[in-house]
């Protein structure tokens, strides 16, 4: 079945929902569709999460932790908000004591700093380029300094901007995505790795946009398969060292990577080609980046975790 995006119902007024093209091509309302975003654009990179309407569900308050990260410590780039607040939250549920990294996000930094205070757990908020060797250093030497100890690392920073075309990508967007998505993840890897002890373990963030390929994110789909890459070729080369390197490939979740990216007439059908109808939340993704980061996941390692509704079967 094809499908094509309408501005307005047949009463003028405005539904965003999907429509479906029947074979004598005439559009049908899509009556089982359920809008949960209205439309809606950030001009910033990465995006911001307290700016969103409605606000991404990143706990679960009926999750109990038992104690599967106790006493360890995690990086978690991006960590302030989206995804990575989730799996800061999921993580000191269990724990572990977190260390956020972000990029100007202030203001989502500080609501994940209270809320992690509030469960009684320990964060530490650094903001910075992680594009920035230097900054990756500081990452790592702080962290140390506080806890003395890096058991987990999520490398969760990216950016991702839409265009219609290969033509339409700039050379200096093309390196911006590259180097934030990509580089970033080998300078503070690089740096970590020399702090980690066997048991630990590396989560990195692809993409369902990887396997599936999305024709208006080419750059950031490029990025996204060199994680892929090296996630399979890190966790071969540390396997004797009992350090452990997977992946986590998400399909559609509610972020704020969404509305920093897509145009505002987008984000309201977000997720709804998936079997399941919807996008996710940034609560449901968590509990696997907790196996990963935990001793239940000791023989994973090399894998690609898919969680996309059912969109790809990976």
């Amino acid at each position: 079945m094809n499908y094509k995006y309408y501005n307005t119902n047949h009463n003028g007024q405005d539904d965003y929902g999907l429509k479906c093209i029947n074979d004598q091509g005439y559009g049908l309302i899509c009556k089982n569709y359920k809008l949960e975003f209205p439309p809606q654009h950030q001009d910033t990179q990465p995006g911001m999460e307290y700016l969103m309407t409605p606000r991404p569900i990143f706990n679960n308050p009926y999750y109990r932790g038992s104690g599967k990260l106790m006493n360890k410590v995690a990086i978690i780039t991006g960590g302030d908000s989206g995804l990575g607040r989730a799996v800061a939250v999921g993580f000191v549920k269990e724990g572990a004591a977190v260390v956020i990294v972000y990029y100007n996000e202030h203001e989502d930094a500080k609501e994940t700093k209270e809320f992690i205070e509030k469960l009684g757990g320990t964060c530490m908020l650094l903001a910075g380029d992680i594009k920035d060797q230097c900054f990756c250093d500081k990452i790592v030497e702080e962290t140390m300094n506080k806890f003395g100890r890096i058991d987990v690392l999520v490398n969760g920073s990216a950016v991702q901007y839409q265009q219609k075309s290969l033509l339409d990508i700039t050379d200096e967007q093309f390196d911006l995505t590259i180097k934030t998505n990509v580089y970033g993840m080998f300078y503070l890897t690089k740096r970590a790795l020399k702090c980690m002890n066997p048991g630990s373990s590396i989560i990195n963030v692809t993409s369902i946009t990887t396997f599936k390929g999305e024709p208006e994110l080419i750059d950031y789909v490029t990025s996204k398969g060199a994680i892929v890459g090296f996630t399979r070729s890190l966790a071969t080369n540390l396997a004797d060292k009992n350090i452990r390197v997977n992946a986590v490939s998400p399909g559609v979740f509610w972020t704020p990577l969404q509305p920093a990216c897509w145009e505002a007439e987008k984000i309201p059908t977000l997720g709804s080609d998936a079997p399941m109808g919807r996008a996710g939340h940034p609560f449901e993704i968590a509990p696997l980046f907790i196996y990963l980061a935990s001793d239940d996941s000791s023989y994973v390692t090399g894998q690609v975790m898919h969680i996309n509704g059912g969109e790809y079967k990976g």
